[in-house]
């Protein structure tokens, strides 16, 4: 099974001007728990619910922040012909729960572990994923 089988292709995107309120209710109004950050059509980062709490709120950051202060840049994506199986492995690898699809540096889709989950009825790529993005960390202390 292809990585097309199961993306969602209709991605909200933000811009990097974008306030952490905005993206934070955008994501509450459309249920993600991340936006691909986009800056003319390329896709430049991400931000996800942890990175609004860790990097944002933990920080005592204003809600009208710009996005681009806190977003993650060190983007792991795949490609809409990868399989399941790698976007899983991938996902497992970086322990990552979501995998930005892109081609030509623009975001065609997005895969979660739940659509892993879900979508692809051999649950054995979901095991990947999740047993390896579900790691524990070790605090730090």
């Amino acid at each position: 099974m292809k990585v097309t089988d199961i993306m969602t292709s209709d991605v909200d995107t933000c811009t990097p001007q974008s306030s952490l309120q905005e993206v934070a209710a955008r994501m509450k109004e459309i249920n993600v728990g991340s936006i691909p950050v986009v800056d003319n059509d390329k896709l430049i980062g991400i931000i996800t619910d942890r990175d609004l709490v860790t990097r944002g709120i933990a920080e005592n950051v204003s809600l009208d922040t710009a996005v681009s202060e806190i977003l993650t840049t060190d983007m792991v994506t795949g490609s809409k012909d990868m399989s399941v199986e790698d976007a899983a492995e991938l996902m497992a690898e970086h322990q990552i729960r979501r995998l930005p699809i892109v081609e030509d540096d623009k975001v065609v889709g997005i895969v979660a572990l739940g659509d892993i989950a879900v979508k692809d009825k051999s649950y054995g790529n979901a095991d990947i994923a999740l047993d390896e993005v579900s790691e524990p960390a070790e605090p730090e202390k």
